[in-house]
Parts: C-alpha cells; sequence; structure tokens
C-alpha cells in the first residue's frame, strides 16, 4: 500500500524508498536532540519527573491530526484515500498493556530503542535483542494467537465516527484535551521535582554528586554558622 505522500505526488517506489531512509535519518537525529536516546529520560515519564514523551507524543498527533484534516477538508488529499489499520479492540488493549510494561521495564520503546543503539546504548541493543525474540515467537506460533489478534474486530473506525460527532468537533476536542494535559502534566512535574527533586544525572549514577577535583574543603554549617 503506497503512503499519502507517494500518491499525491506520485512517485515511483525507489525514490519512496531514498526519501523513507533520510526522512528516517532526520527523525533519529531529532529524538537524539530530544532526549530520547536515554532511555532515564523516557522512563522519567513513569516518575512524575519528565514528561518530554507525552509532550512530544501529543505534539505529533495533534500536528499529523490537523493536517490531515485540513488536507481532507481542502479536498487536497482525502482521508478515504489513506490505509488505516482496522481496529482489533481487544487485540490492542492487550498490546498496548504489554507495550507499557516493556516501557517501563526496559525504559525504551521500539523507535527509540533504534536510536540508543545507533547511540552505544548497551541496554537498547538489549532492548531490541527483546523486540526481535518477541515478534520471532509470534511469528513461531501465530496459528495460537490468531484467536487473539482478530479480537474485538470493529473495522476502520475513526473518532468522529465513534462518538457520532462532526469531524470537526473530534479534531476540536483532541486538541483541548491535549492543550490540557500540556497544562496538567506541567504542574505535576513541578510538584514533583520540588518534593523529590530532578533526576539523576549522569555524573550521579556512581551512587552521587562527585566532589570538586581540587580546591579546599566547605567546612560544615551547623545551626546557621560555620563551625
Amino acid at each position: 500500500m503506497d503512503g499519502p505522500l507517494s500518491q499525491f505526488l506520485k512517485l515511483g517506489y525507489s525514490t519512496e524508498m531514498l526519501l523513507s531512509i533520510f526522512v528516517g535519518m532526520g527523525f533519529g537525529f531529532a529524538l537524539e536532540r530530544a532526549g530520547f536516546g536515554r532511555s532515564d529520560n523516557l522512563a522519567a515519564i513513569f516518575y512524575g519527573r519528565d514528561f518530554r514523551v507525552l509532550r512530544v507524543m501529543f505534539t505529533a498527533i495533534v500536528t499529523a491530526m490537523l493536517g490531515l484534516y485540513f488536507l481532507d477538508l481542502f479536498r487536497v488529499l482525502p482521508i478515504s484515500s489513506i490505509g488505516l489499520l482496522d481496529t482489533y479492540l481487544w487485540a490492542q488493549l492487550v498490546g498496548g498493556l504489554l507495550f507499557g510494561v516493556g516501557f517501563i521495564v526496559g525504559g525504551w520503546c521500539p523507535g527509540t530503542s533504534i536510536v540508543g543503539v545507533v547511540s552505544g546504548k548497551v541496554d537498547a541493543a538489549l532492548f531490541v535483542g527483546g523486540l526481535v525474540v518477541g515478534s520471532t515467537l509470534f511469528t513461531l506460533g501465530f496459528e495460537s494467537f490468531q484467536g487473539l489478534q482478530n479480537a474485538g474486530a470493529r473495522g476502520r473506525v475513526l473518532l468522529h465516527d465513534l462518538f457520532r460527532v462532526p469531524s470537526g468537533v473530534a479534531v476540536f476536542g483532541v486538541t483541548l484535551f491535549a492543550v490540557g494535559a500540556f497544562w496538567a502534566v506541567g504542574r505535576i512535574q513541578e510538584a514533583v521535582v520540588r518534593r523529590y527533586g530532578p533526576m539523576p544525572t549522569l555524573a550521579q549514577e556512581d551512587g552521587g554528586a562527585r566532589a570538586p577535583a581540587s580546591g579546599p574543603a566547605v567546612p560544615a554549617a551547623e545551626g546557621g554558622r560555620l563551625s
């Protein structure tokens, strides 16, 4: 199935694959520069100390949603021409739960783990190895998992169809929810960091902040006065 860009621009297969490589490299570079090449930055969301994952994901969702909405509104790229995965409610709920547990335990998601491997992270390489093993086991045992894979099949379902509202109302609702989520996690992060402090840095991973290499020791304070 061709992607929307290749449909609209009528790109050839070779051109599409070449563009995919450059887009992937740019995407990986952006993830690394945003701090997504470190598992502690990613796992920090579960401790309430850093919500960059939520902010980036919601920003990507809202940006893509608004772009598709206006492209469809102006008949540049009808949504009906875009290949969307069917909804399998129970299969996707179970898959999302497994994904979340893996994210918490491993500190990576599939995309960021590749960035971590390219950045030389050993834990990311182990995580990717787990992905390969899990995918292989699923493939070998496909007949056993087929019932779960098709559980809750509902076909192609869009959010505005599900809630029986105009598409514009759904778009506005998701955008409003994202803005509210940004505000809420900002308050949560401030409260957590104020109470427990920021996430430890790499220099503190050996058990605590390192003392200065040189210079006189600072005497301890007692009763508000130097002793």
